[in-house]
């Protein structure tokens, strides 16, 4: 199991319009963090991958800072999850391109 951090900054861009009052981040911005973190661990070929399934679980505020764990399968799949204090916030399935 593969490992790595990453705190939210309060000053995010997504934060000005999701949402006003109660700004939470997106999950496309968790699941375009989390892929970042996977490609530069694996190898530039991770960044050509397809998400199979992704499921969120919790809201992630301003300067939470998240734990993501991943495990590579031997069918080119990478399950992936994302906590904060040790309560699940985001998990899912990312599925590598074949090799070019």
């Amino acid at each position: 199991m593969n490992t790595a951090s990453w705190t939210v900054p309060d000053s995010h861009p997504a934060f000005a319009g999701h949402f006003p009052g109660r700004p939470i981040v997106p999950g496309v911005v968790l699941l375009d963090r989390a892929i970042q973190i996977i490609a530069r661990s694996l190898s530039s070929a991770a960044a050509t991958c397809s998400i199979a399934n992704a499921k969120f679980l919790s809201p992630v505020e301003p300067g939470a800072t998240l734990e993501l764990s991943w495990q590579v399968a031997t069918n080119r799949s990478i399950r992936f999850a994302i906590a904060r204090d040790g309560m699940a916030v985001a998990s899912g399935t990312l599925t590598l391109a074949e090799p070019q």
